[in-house]
């Protein structure tokens, strides 16, 4: 069986699909889902998100600067689809779909008490590439349900269950969380 050439497309899979709250002075907390997301340093923790300037919550995160990160389970498959297929100009997203606001504690956009992992972040640095503008941001608070935890306080991946996006299909999917192994033991020690 052979390779078939694909012509340059964003089929990097998965993806995270996050719903990204986000709030600014003369606009209400909005959500957008966003699957072109990505951890880009480590300390200080960085990562970025990437969106259309034709999108509501541009106009939004780029005002105030700031946004969460809401890490979505296999449970919020419903809000995922319908805040990437909604504009925040004609649904109040949180009201519409009840979900809870909670406060931030470093910032002014609110945390999704539905999803079970939220990062608050504020922009260190934005880059227009072409179709949309990347926002690079500093994880300035974490907050994870209590429940999502192993013994020890690390992250329970099963109990969590992401929710991805897999472009290239235009699909969701869960259950990709059977763990093959711990990161450095499955080559052996270096």
């Amino acid at each position: 069986m052979g390779k078939i050439e694909l012509k340059p497309q964003t089929i990097l899979v998965p993806l995270p699909a996050a719903l990204i709250s986000c709030q600014a002075e003369g606009f209400n907390a909005n959500i957008i889902t966003i699957s072109w997301i990505g951890i880009v340093n480590s300390e200080p923790p960085l990562l970025s998100i990437s969106i259309q300037p034709k999108r509501f919550s541009h106009a939004i995160v780029r005002k105030a600067g700031e946004f969460v990160v809401n890490v979505t389970s296999e449970d919020n498959l419903r809000e995922v689809d319908f805040c990437g297929n909604r504009s925040g100009r004609e649904f109040d997203k949180f009201k519409e779909l009840g979900l809870t606001a909670i406060p931030a504690k470093k910032i002014k956009a609110p945390l999704i008490a539905e999803c079970p992992l939220n990062l608050e972040c504020i922009t260190r640095q934005s880059l227009m590439l072409g179709t949309h503008e990347m926002f690079i941001a500093e994880i300035v608070a974490a907050h994870v349900d209590e429940d999502k935890l192993t013994s020890d306080g690390r992250l329970d991946i099963d109990k969590i269950k992401p929710l991805a996006y897999c472009p290239g299909a235009r699909e969701y999917r869960g259950g990709y969380t059977k763990m093959m192994g711990k990161y450095g033991q499955i080559a052996g020690k270096k």
